[in-house]
């Protein structure tokens, strides 16, 4: 194992922040990273993966895992399922072509999100009506308490909206080494009813859509609308749509009736806080090197060389601004370091 001194953390987060990380080391193996772990020398840690889903916002004085653990395997399968398990390190768009490389469906609807395996079961990833929920099975960890892998049930997990137990009780507390997920063979089951997948499809004359139409017909609109972070640093969407109780929405109607919503329950709806964000006036809005995307207003981006407490701080002000407008709180979608 190769630990570095004073290591720039720009390629290891999507956001392109330039902070330095105190001490620094990537693990490749399970053994490497139990041994790192044991040492005594480095009180402070902080587990890094795809460097997806957080905002850097000063240097870091700690020992800085990256977890770089790799391989895919198909566990078992039959005519109609495949397990499959996945290890942390995976680059979490490359699983999925991984899968429709096997004609394996569930997850093509989560095509190009980025991160990497590991971390996708933290956020309960999720995009156009499919969460990463939908086909998990179970992942393995490791306790950062005793150094010994526990494994955890998809009840275990305790999954909800962009959220889990590892963001929760069990927040800081494992590493995730893999991710087991059950996964559907033909016939397979598509899910094209959210948001613009079925005029996609139409658009490009698919009337019998396959889970590869799918997923090229997501990585469209994502690419219509996301910008993509190797071009310009960004973590995705920055903040979770918010969901109100039906009394707020039909208020909020009286005064925006063009606002779009997703029904969740008798008493719950969906706000997409993009349209909250774009309609507050942020979208497209810059402020020297960091500002909101023109495509996409969830998307908070670094357009050069911008300092994570700059992007913070703009957060912030759209926080209080939809606060002040909308009655409505959004939070982070994105882990503050």
């Amino acid at each position: 194992m190769d630990i570095k001194q004073n290591i720039s953390l720009k390629p290891y987060n999507t956001f392109g922040i330039d902070v330095l990380a105190k001490h620094f080391v990537s693990v490749s193996s399970l053994s490497e990273l139990k041994e790192i772990l044991s040492l005594k020398t480095y009180p402070n840690k902080l587990i890094i993966g795809g460097g997806s889903n957080m905002l850097l916002t000063k240097n870091q004085d700690a020992l800085v895992i990256h977890i770089n653990l790799k391989g895919i395997s198909i566990i078992s399968e039959d005519d109609h399922f495949a397990i499959v398990k996945a290890s942390a390190g995976e680059n979490w768009h490359e699983f999925v072509l991984w899968c429709l490389k096997h004609s394996f469906g569930g997850v093509e609807n989560l095509s190009l999100i980025p991160g990497n395996v590991g971390t996708a079961p933290i956020q309960n990833i999720g995009a156009y009506g499919v969460e990463l929920k939908d086909t998990f099975v179970s992942c393995e960890g490791l306790s950062l308490e005793t150094n010994k892998i526990e494994s955890f049930s998809k009840s275990d997990c305790n999954f909800g909206y962009r959220n889990s137990i590892f963001k929760q009780d069990k927040k800081g507390k494992y590493i995730i080494t893999n991710v087991t997920f059950k996964l559907n063979k033909k016939p397979h089951k598509l899910n094209i009813n959210y948001g613009s997948i079925a005029s996609q499809l139409e658009q490009i004359q698919i009337t019998n859509p396959t889970i590869q139409d799918v997923s090229r017909a997501v990585i469209a609109i994502r690419e219509s609308k996301l910008p993509n972070p190797k071009e310009i640093g960004n973590s995705g969407s920055f903040f979770k749509n918010p969901i109100v109780s039906k009394a707020h929405y039909n208020a909020l109607i009286e005064n925006f009736p063009e606002i779009p919503s997703y029904t969740i329950s008798d008493d719950e709806i969906k706000v997409p806080a993009g349209w909250l964000i774009e309609k507050a006036g942020f979208k497209g809005k810059r402020f020297g090197d960091y500002g909101v995307h023109k495509n996409q207003a969830l998307v908070l981006v670094n357009y050069g060389d911008a300092k994570g407490i700059d992007i913070l701080n703009l957060s912030k002000i759209i926080q209080k601004t939809i606060k002040r407008l909308f009655d409505i709180s959004i939070e982070a979608e994105v882990n503050i370091l």
